[in-house]
């Protein structure tokens, strides 16, 4: 006998597409009937599973949360190992993200609109994000490859905003830069200036290119190469 399908498997197939679809265009714009379409069922199932599209929202939120959750474990976790030798280690979140989520994911998209939103959800994140960058300030702090500086809420604040810029502004630096900020080759090419600006400040030399490295591609003009 054919076994009965699983409603958790579909339940998360509508989850996933709705997602998927907020990042696009927006909770505001996307209906039900364009959730159902994409998952394969129809909108009496997705209100069946949801009873609302306010509901099923405040699902997607709080799955983002927790999946945002995991990747910040491996900022905040012990460890230790990630702040020794040249500092670089202090992975950012393009960079945590690149290593976990796969091509296309639309987590990184999502988590724009939902920082840009006034809802619980985005202020917590935003929270959350904060007291991450303060444990990292402290853990460089410890190693001793940074300062906390005179003022370290402002400090952590200010790492903070430069890492999320990444995300609120990737399409207009896609544009201007001809790469994706936040694949393996925009992180190559943005990760050492970085680096160098931390360490040194603006008056710094830019750092030496790797010999295996592939030369950076040329800048685009008004447009997305």
């Amino acid at each position: 006998m054919r076994s009965m399908p699983d409603d958790r498997t579909t339940r998360a197939v509508i989850r996933d597409e709705a997602l998927r679809l907020f990042a696009e265009h927006g909770p505001e714009v996307v209906t039900i009937r364009q959730i159902a379409t994409a998952a394969g069922v129809s909108p009496g199932l997705v209100v069946h599973h949801f009873r609302s599209k306010d509901n099923l929202r405040q699902e997607v939120d709080q799955y983002v949360l927790t999946v945002f959750e995991g990747l910040l474990s491996e900022l905040t976790g012990d460890g230790s190992g990630a702040f020794e030798g040249t500092g670089a280690a202090t992975a950012t979140l393009g960079e945590v993200f690149l290593r976990h989520l796969p091509v296309g994911s639309p987590l990184p998209g999502y988590l724009r609109r939902l920082l840009l939103s006034n809802t619980d959800a985005g202020r917590g994140l935003f929270r959350r994000l904060y007291a991450v960058s303060r444990e990292t300030l402290d853990a460089l702090a410890e190693s001793g490859a940074a300062s906390r500086g005179n003022d370290p809420q402002v400090r952590a604040a200010l790492l903070l905003v430069n890492d999320l810029s990444v995300f609120l502004l990737r399409d207009q630096l896609t544009a201007v830069l001809g790469v994706d900020p936040l694949s393996a080759a925009g992180l190559a090419r943005l990760g050492p200036e970085l680096l160098t600006i931390y360490a040194a400040g603006l008056n710094a030399d830019p750092p030496e290119p790797r010999a295996d490295a592939d030369p950076p591609a040329p800048q685009a003009e008004g447009g997305q190469a």
